[in-house]
């Protein structure tokens, strides 16, 4: 069935859908970049309040509460920062409760 009608979406073929409705996991690597880019300060690391940011606009429920826990487990030398280093722990911690794009 060919339909140009964009605002139906009974008109896009079978064949080109998504397999399943809804919003698209998001990848370490996509979630890694996101981290980076709320670095506002471009020192390399992420502060609580950069956290609190990045975890807002993934659409976190609590960010405040989520960027302390996320600091608690990526933190591993205790600065209060999470480094270039530390990052990949917290995308492990992130990538738990699958944010979606």
């Amino acid at each position: 069935m060919l339909c140009f009608n964009h605002s139906s979406p009974k008109c896009i073929p079978s064949t080109c859908r998504r397999k399943t409705p809804g919003p698209v996991p998001i990848t370490e690597a996509q979630l890694k970049a996101a981290f980076k880019s709320f670095d506002v300060n471009k020192d390399g690391r992420l502060s609580k309040e950069e956290l609190k940011n990045a975890f807002a606009s993934l659409g976190a429920y609590i960010p405040r509460w989520r960027a302390r826990r996320g600091l608690s487990v990526a933190d591993g030398n205790g600065d209060g920062y999470v480094s270039d280093d530390e990052l990949d722990d917290l995308v492990k911690y992130a990538m738990k409760y699958g944010y979606t794009i």
